[in-house]
């Protein structure tokens, strides 16, 4: 048998599925890499391991699975010992805004602070990585966050985000009252995901004003948003962000009686010292200091 190809399924037993392991897998390899060698390991040994729809090991796949699962559920408490009891190693979860406009920065700042800092990344939003967080798969999360954090997930607040309009530069609106209180608003509105924390927030304050204002225009990032305001395609939900924005021609007004958007760090348990240190870069850079 092929050491690679049961490391494989153990990823795949361990996580429940295909799709599911190749977001854990701490290495770079796609979904249909895995099927193919999934199956090149089922055709080795004559047998099936598990069921595809609904995913379920066979009674032959659980034999294998539970001879293989205390090497390679160990491996990590092994190089941990071996690297003299200090884990720079960081598996991470944040949905795509996060991804985009703050997390190349942030992982650069941290790698120059601990040299030999290593991280996983996939992507999720609040609830997808408080699951995550539970279920050990991850072990931070950074993440805007619209609802209140589920038990047995610890956060931290490190910055408050203030809502702001959007409007091209040389737009004759000069508040964002002047837009709310019109009978009906027929400028196209520019935002993220209606999923995404910013989004869900401003609407459900927008109803809470009986305001009609949904979305035209779903873009994925804040960056994104400006650049489709400057090129006068409608008006933009942002953030007020420390850092301003690198799109000339767009101007920001203030959301005001809008909550604000928190960004949280979030985990499970006792934080490592590289969390600790990561946690120290993200608040610092979100806060605009070097």
């Amino acid at each position: 048998m092929n050491v690679h190809h049961l490391e494989l399924f153990y990823y795949v037993a361990r996580h429940g599925g295909i799709s599911a392991a190749a977001r854990q897998i701490p290495y770079g390899i796609q979904q249909p890499a895995i099927s193919a060698q999934i199956i090149q390991l089922e055709d080795v040994l004559g047998i099936t391991l598990f069921h595809r729809r609904p995913f379920q090991l066979t009674s032959e796949g659980e034999l294998l699975y539970e001879h293989i699962k205390p090497f390679f559920g160990n491996l990590a408490e092994l190089e941990l010992k071996l690297r003299g009891g200090r884990d720079e190693r960081l598996r991470i979860a944040a949905p795509e805004v996060v991804q985009r406009d703050y997390l190349p920065e942030l992982l650069a700042r941290v790698r120059r602070r601990e040299p030999r800092f290593h991280f996983t990344l996939t992507h999720g939003r609040q609830h997808e990585i408080e699951a995550l967080l539970l279920s050990q798969d991850i072990d931070l999360g950074l993440a805007l966050m619209a609802d209140k954090a589920v038990a047995g997930v610890t956060t931290r607040e490190l910055l408050t985000l203030p809502m702001v309009m959007l409007v091209p530069e040389k737009s004759k609106i000069q508040s964002a009252d002047e837009v709310l209180e019109r009978d009906r608003i027929d400028v196209p509105l520019i935002t993220l995901g209606t999923t995404e924390a910013l989004s869900r927030v401003f609407q459900a304050e927008l109803r809470n004003r009986d305001i009609d204002w949904l979305p035209a225009l779903e873009l994925g990032g804040l960056d994104l948003i400006a650049s489709y305001v400057a090129q006068g395609f409608g008006i933009g939900l942002s953030l007020e962000v420390p850092r301003p924005l690198a799109i000339a021609g767009v101007r920001e007004l203030p959301l005001s009686g809008f909550p604000p958007i928190g960004f949280h760090a979030l985990w499970c348990g006792r934080l490592s010292a590289v969390a600790e240190s990561f946690i120290g870069e993200a608040t610092n850079l979100v806060s605009g200091k070097r």
